[in-house]
């Protein structure tokens, strides 16, 4: 049988697979530390629960809108408004099957075959393949911890050709955890604008910052950006959402409309109770996303201390997010060799940067539990010492 040639052209995802065999190793007795996936570790919260189930009750399990529910679309739009100064209504919102769903939305209906789009490296790896399936080309810039690893106003005028339709920004950023400071923000804004190219700016851990970080969205600047702007966001890492697979995009109304007529004869409308819940997780308090940034923030801060007391290692501190990209190129070995080693001789997961254009990194995420993080990096710590 022959597959068509663009599957060949695609990489799985190493991040799903990883976490997929650490949990299979767990399934069979072994004692493995994980931080392999972007997942918190906390449940969802019970108040999303119970109107999800409220919504079961009341028999909202039909076929729905394929733009999402009239009322959770009119939801994000008044969140975009009061959180990120967005003037979107409802009908510049889509609702789809996660944040990743709406990105490849997004990119299917933008991308055409030779269409350039920007992607900083370190980069979210489903960013180049998207891009790949749609038969466009993915300019890869690279950055490193000189600049934090964040694309430089400077960088992104290099890289913009005729054929650029596209820039992917993402902050706070994964695999980084990196945050552009709104003076960054800007200075990006004025060469978008300059350039007239569209900016995606996938938000999708903006509710997750440290020390005092700020989250500014691009396209808040001025009607100039915002009409080139399209926002990618959902509710996965903020609420602890990450199996109702419910992410959203808002942007100019053509494009908007764009993807609804291709979600139409994809996924048709995401799951009707579930939508619910996110209205819920909008409408209601939003302490239970402060308890879990505070334990995320511990827990950053023991798993940097750690990071950085193992020789060889070195690691920036993330602004956002719940990740750390620690650099190993001291140690002479590339990402997966590493992470393939430490899987097997000490039960620890953790995904190699080569996955996000940085095979001198790795990435671990630390949304697990305290007694995880420090009893992992007993054994990395022991792993990186038997090897130098």
């Amino acid at each position: 049988m022959k597959l068509a040639a663009r599957v060949s052209q695609v990489s799985p995802s190493l991040t799903l697979a990883i976490a997929a065999k650490a949990k299979a190793m767990k399934a069979e007795g072994i004692d493995v530390c994980s931080f392999s996936a972007g997942e918190p570790d906390f449940d969802t919260p019970a108040h999303i629960k119970a109107a999800a189930v409220k919504a079961l009750d009341e028999g909202k399990t039909k076929y729905g809108a394929a733009s999402g529910e009239p009322k959770l679309r009119e939801a994000i739009a008044h969140k975009l408004k009061t959180d990120n100064h967005l003037d979107y209504k409802a009908e510049n919102v889509i609702v789809t099957n996660g944040g990743k769903h709406s990105l490849y939305n997004l990119i299917v209906a933008l991308i055409d075959p030779g269409d350039e789009v920007i992607i900083p490296a370190p980069y979210w790896l489903s960013y180049p393949e998207m891009v790949t399936l749609a038969g466009g080309v993915s300019v890869i810039v690279p950055t490193d911890a000189s600049t934090g690893y964040k694309i430089t106003p400077q960088k992104l005028r290099e890289s913009i050709t005729p054929k650029t339709k596209l820039f992917v920004l993402n902050s706070p950023s994964n695999p980084t955890g990196m945050v552009y400071t709104p003076e960054e923000i800007k200075a990006l804004a004025e060469i978008i604008v300059e350039k007239d190219i569209l900016v995606v700016s996938d938000e999708i851990y903006e509710k997750i910052l440290y020390d005092g970080a700020e989250h500014l969205c691009i396209g808040s600047l001025g009607k100039e950006i915002f009409d080139r702007t399209i926002v990618s966001n959902g509710f996965a890492k903020a609420y602890s959402m990450t199996g109702w697979r419910i992410g959203y995009l808002a942007g100019p109304t053509e494009i908007i409309k764009a993807t609804i007529t291709i979600q139409s004869h994809s996924t048709s409308n995401v799951c009707t109770f579930a939508q619910y819940g996110a209205i819920a997780a909008l409408e209601s308090s939003q302490d239970c996303v402060e308890e879990m940034r505070q334990a995320f923030a511990k827990r950053r801060q023991v798993m940097l201390d750690r990071l950085n007391a193992i020789p060889g290692l070195s690691c920036e501190k993330p602004d956002g997010a719940f990740y750390m990209f620690p650099d190993i190129s001291k140690l002479g070995v590339k990402s997966l060799e590493f992470c393939d080693a430490l899987l097997e001789k000490e039960q620890v997961a953790v995904i190699p940067g080569v996955a996000f254009g940085a095979d001198d990194n790795i990435r671990l995420s630390y949304a697990t539990d305290m007694a995880t993080i420090e009893k992992g990096m007993d054994r990395l710590d022991k792993f990186v010492r038997s090897r130098i």
